[in-house]
């Protein structure tokens, strides 16, 4: 996976991935500078772990034949009050409404997204080589 992050002026910045080439905004917390039209990193790696659990979820459930009618994903999360501020606690709950779904198969779609494929919460739960480099582009 590659990916380009070019910033836009003040705090915000435009990301794009190869994978899809869609774009996203990041932008600072208007306290930091930033102008409040974006979430924050921080913002997007919650909703990045939200997204990625319920996505497989749904898969899960739509192969084990369950109908939703609505689903949705509450999050809640705790941060270190030192820099650097990451994570120390994360809690997903995930809220289903259908007709007829058996418990059985909620508990195992969300064990199975939570333990085996969701690779946003295991990058958060497992240690992850960043390397940074630095290079001066000439005009």
């Amino acid at each position: 996976m590659e990916g380009k992050l070019v910033w836009k002026g003040r705090m915000l910045f435009e990301g794009e991935t190869d994978v899809t080439g869609k774009t996203v905004l990041i932008d600072a917390h208007p306290d930091h500078g930033g102008q409040g039209v974006a979430a924050t990193p921080m913002e997007h790696l919650l909703l990045a772990v939200a997204g990625c659990t319920a996505l497989d979820v749904v898969a899960i459930l739509r192969k084990m034949k369950q109908e939703l009618r609505e689903y949705w994903v509450e999050i809640h999360a705790e941060r270190h009050p030192e820099h650097p501020r990451r994570f120390t606690k994360v809690v997903l709950i995930h809220h289903f409404k259908g007709e007829n779904l058996d418990p059985q198969a909620l508990e195992k779609a969300v064990k199975l997204s939570d333990e085996k494929y969701c690779s946003a919460s295991a990058t958060l739960r497992m240690p992850t080589e960043v390397e940074s480099r630095f290079v001066i582009d000439e005009a």
